[in-house]
């Protein structure tokens, strides 16, 4: 099935350019099924889907220059959707069709893991004696003699992988990786082969935290290419394609599995499917068979709620309430408009973000240019009513912009007794459909990243570690512009400059 539910985009002239086709040709003119299955016999020629044949075109798109477009790839499928006989023929393809000294490597978590695609390359090559003609192999590497290319199994203790210099990484079940190191290692080592290089990962969903507290690489590049999707960063070097089930999907509907699985019923059985669903546990039959990442803690909002709520906005001759969350370094700030109305519309005014994939420590927000956005959104917008912010890091913003004479309220998020009631009363008003918003991907995603926090002063959204690169400034900034814009009333003290704490 194509395109999957998540799948950046690649311009049609850089697929037209790209080697996918020949790619597609050395696949069905020397691959072969390896192991018996549903798909076929061991043995047996390759035949590829057109789905896969649309995978492949957009993984070698190129921009009509020498070399790939695509500097990392990202793939995700559910178990059994054929993901190692994907990456062995484009392993072999590279090997012998790419540059001359290239050195191809599979990594993954595990070096018996990496083995697989390896193992099913050996095969292929084996059973053609034209490839084999050409080739030395060895129990971990297989060497084409004429080009001096080699293809190599490595694993994932990376103190021992500088000093690479790799055409192609294939990284196998991304998500099992205990930590990025491997891939920070491999993915930095191709800097030395410019456009010829490239890394393709193909995984299925997992946990979204690695062994030190932080976002797994797999779960961050899974994220980072829902922004680059949704258009919120244009990166052409990164492509992704990702199947999965909808969220709010009844995991035991054959629909819902046809939807997360391209090969349902070709590449994998549909009886086992049926069997498989009443013997696992849901969280682990989403994550292998949907495909949907799983958390270790509560989310907040229910499936669906949210994006039902989207809509046109009309904000001519409103009110408004401005929420501000804000961060110094590391994280992000926020501001978020809402109307003051019964029923709010919520939209994005701005957000400052540091890239979570760029590790750079010296990321600052630029408090200026905050500053200056709310001046210019109040001189253009001059029904303002309140400026809400949590204090946290910006007292003396706040107290510039009050002595300018901004309404500026004090509204400290870390503060139960207030987040509590606020976080209800936005958590009802979304699900009881009494809210609209502009539909900005920032502010679904900080929502999605929120989970709940409870203690005997009730349920509150938290991030769900304190370590987390998952983001909910942009959440909190709407929870208190929210809750401060369906008030029963505005306070006077508040409609005259200055500084108010309630």
């Amino acid at each position: 099935m194509w395109p999957p539910q998540w799948l950046t985009q690649v311009p049609t002239k850089a697929i037209e350019y790209g080697e996918g086709d020949l790619v597609i040709d050395f696949a069905e003119a020397f691959g072969v099924i390896t192991k018996d299955s549903i798909a076929g016999k061991q043995g047996s020629p390759l035949v590829l889907r057109d789905w896969q044949k649309d995978l492949i075109r957009h993984i070698y798109a190129t921009d009509g220059n020498d070399g790939f477009r695509q500097k990392l790839c990202l793939v995700g499928m559910p178990r059994k959707s054929g993901k190692s006989a994907i990456m062995s023929v484009l392993a072999t393809y590279d090997l012998y069709f790419g540059p001359k000294g290239g050195e191809v490597y599979s990594i993954a978590a595990e070096k018996e893991q990496a083995r697989i695609v390896f193992a099913d390359a050996k095969k292929t090559i084996e059973a053609n004696p034209e490839l084999l003609e050409m080739t030395k192999i060895y129990r971990d590497a297989i060497e084409v003699v004429s080009t001096g290319s080699v293809y190599r199994v490595l694993s994932a203790e990376s103190y021992s992988k500088e000093g690479l210099s790799p055409t192609a990484v294939y990284a196998d079940e991304l998500h099992a990786h205990q930590t990025r190191e491997l891939f920070d290692v491999m993915s930095l080592a191709m800097g030395a082969r410019g456009n010829q290089a490239h890394m393709v990962a193909i995984t299925t969903a997992g946990v979204k935290t690695d062994r030190t507290g932080q976002d797994s690489i797999a779960y961050s590049l899974y994220q980072y290419g829902q922004r680059c999707s949704r258009g919120e960063v244009s990166d052409p070097s990164f492509f992704m394609a990702w199947w999965e089930a909808p969220a709010e999907s009844d995991h035991r509907d054959p629909e819902t599995w046809k939807i997360a699985n391209p090969g349902f019923g070709d590449i994998c059985d549909a009886a086992d499917f049926e069997s498989a669903v009443k013997r696992t546990p849901e969280p682990e039959f989403r994550t292998k068979r949907c495909n949907q990442w799983v958390s270790s803690a509560l989310g907040w909002l229910p499936t669906g709620s949210w994006d039902s709520c989207a809509g046109d906005l009309d904000l001519t001759d409103k009110d408004y309430v401005i929420g501000f969350d804000g961060s110094f370094s590391g994280d992000s700030t926020v501001l978020v408009g809402a109307t003051l109305e019964a029923e709010p519309q919520v939209f994005m005014i701005k957000a400052w973000e540091k890239d979570p994939n760029i590790h750079d420590d010296t990321w600052r927000v630029d408090i200026l240019e905050v500053e200056n956005t709310i001046r210019e959104f109040v001189r253009d917008n001059p029904r303002v009513k309140e400026i809400v912010c949590d204090p946290y890091r910006w007292q003396r913003s706040m107290e510039i912009l009050a002595e300018e004479g901004y309404p500026i309220v004090e509204y400290p998020s870390t503060n139960a007794r207030r987040m509590v009631p606020a976080c209800a009363k936005f958590f009802d008003a979304v699900v009881e459909g009494r809210l609209k918003h502009d539909g900005n991907p920032i502010l679904a995603r900080h929502l999605d990243n929120a989970v709940v926090k409870v203690d005997n002063l009730g349920p509150r959204i938290v991030k769900e570690n304190r370590n987390s690169s998952r983001r909910i400034d942009a959440a909190v900034a709407a929870v208190i512009a929210v809750d401060r814009a369906l008030a029963s009333r505005i306070e006077e003290e508040v409609l005259t400059p200055g500084v108010f704490v309630f």
